[in-house]
């Protein structure tokens, strides 16, 4: 899984021009904007999940100075972290267990004596997984010369991101154009707060140190028209 989607990942980045030099046909399609002419970037990403890293790495592949900034410690946003490739990774490795425990290997002719669980080797191979992708992304980054800012971003102005980091520090960026790709936030319930009384959210499954005994799950219901 973890290979097979950087190779996608990868082959899908084909540089359109080189670094340096202006297409004409490119620079058609991005009229009104314009590349940055001093120490300002081109285009600055505030974040860098599936939406913000692939939008980073083509711009810096068309020739544009290109900054991404992200507040986690590490690159792939809430799918790489904790999101689509820690919980699939989870479901697929309890699937195993599930298939043994179930009989469906005796009924297959494989027979396995004893099974037991091992949270800790589980959650030891869910974040390696996650270790491969998250740094696959950064190497994406430093191959294609996308320069990354850790820290909160935030528009202060026109043309102006400000990067507030965790030691309280701020590192302003100029740009000409932005890309807002700061993905979303889980709608808590009215009345609940998660941390208390043994109330968790989604994100603390993917590191628990022990199976829960018994666990409730409520979803909210969403309308679409």
């Amino acid at each position: 899984m973890q290979s097979n989607l950087l190779g996608r990942i990868s082959s899908s980045f084909k540089p359109a021009v080189q670094r340096g030099k202006r297409n004409p046909c490119i620079l058609f399609a991005l009229d009104p904007r314009k590349y940055s002419s001093g120490e300002e970037a081109d285009v600055v990403v505030i974040g860098s999940g599936p939406g913000g890293y692939v939008a980073s790495i083509k711009a810096a592949q068309l020739g544009m100075k290109t900054v991404c900034v992200e507040k986690a410690e590490t690159l792939g946003g809430t799918c790489l972290n904790v999101g689509c490739i820690p919980s699939k990774s989870l479901l697929n490795n309890s699937h195993y267990y599930h298939m043994v425990h179930g009989g469906q290997f005796k009924a297959r002719g494989i027979e396995v004596p004893t099974v037991s669980l091992n949270l800790e080797a589980m959650m030891a191979a869910k974040s390696s997984t996650v270790k491969g992708l998250t740094g696959g992304i950064a190497h994406l980054f430093k191959q294609n010369k996308v320069t990354h800012v850790k820290g909160h971003g935030k528009i202060t102005g026109t043309n102006e991101v400000t990067a507030l980091k965790a030691d309280g520090s701020t590192e302003v960026v100029r740009t000409k154009n932005i890309i807002i790709a700061t993905g979303s936030e889980v709608a808590p319930f009215a009345g609940i707060e998660v941390g208390r009384n043994g109330r968790i959210g989604e994100g603390a499954l993917l590191w628990a140190a022990r199976m829960a005994g018994d666990l409730a799950v409520a979803l909210k219901d969403v309308e679409v028209e």
